[in-house]
């Protein structure tokens, strides 16, 4: 095909047109609407694929984190209901208001049982903490050692939580009688409206 046949194809009718020129046309067509396919939407997805390549490491970690800790959910779950529950024991080991009257009481007689003699048993003021609040009681006893130790050991059998504190044992004068000197301090749990109250 020569050149003075190009400039003589009738534009008003292409199908007159010889094939290798239709299909050039329909060539340079399908490669115009390409090219603007992907200048106007193609390359911008190309640079968002990119970008997410980029933070796909990150977000794999994240993941893989996730997992992991899913994965320790179940047991996890279950170590916070065997916490709650040895909480809820150990919250039973402490009086409440009502029952404080009677532990020093058993404190008391624990002592008469041993055979001690009380000089002072002073309970002090409520110091309050986080969900509990201390009471402290100075005791003062007079008796032989093995006498001591048994009151001791009784204070520290009793089903409440008494913990003793600051013992110094010093002579009480003839007939090897001692003196003991201690702080005995007993927690209780607070109720939800003195928690609420702090």
């Amino acid at each position: 095909m020569t050149l003075a046949e190009l400039q003589n194809l009738d534009p008003n009718n292409i199908g007159s047109w010889p094939v290798v020129i239709k299909a050039l046309i329909i060539l340079l067509l399908c490669a115009a609407v390409l090219g603007a396919g992907y200048w106007f939407d193609t390359q911008h997805q190309i640079v968002k694929l990119e970008n997410t390549e980029k933070k796909e490491p990150e977000l794999k970690q994240t993941f893989e984190a996730k997992q992991r800790k899913a994965a320790n959910l179940e047991p996890l779950k279950a170590q916070l209901e065997e916490m709650k529950r040895t909480f809820g024991d150990l919250l039973r080991l402490l009086p409440n208001r009502t029952e404080i009257e009677g532990l020093l009481v058993d404190i008391s007689q624990s002592g008469l049982a041993a055979g001690l003699e009380f000089q002072l048993f002073k309970p002090g003021p409520e110091q309050p903490a986080d969900f509990y609040a201390i009471q402290p009681i100075q005791i003062r006893v007079t008796g032989n050692y093995h006498q001591m130790a048994e009151y001791v050991s009784a204070v520290a059998a009793l089903p409440r939580i008494v913990t003793q504190h600051d013992i110094s044992i010093t002579s009480a004068g003839g007939g090897g009688d001692l003196t003991m000197n201690m702080i005995a301090k007993t927690y209780r749990y607070l109720e939800e409206n003195e928690v609420a109250s702090k």
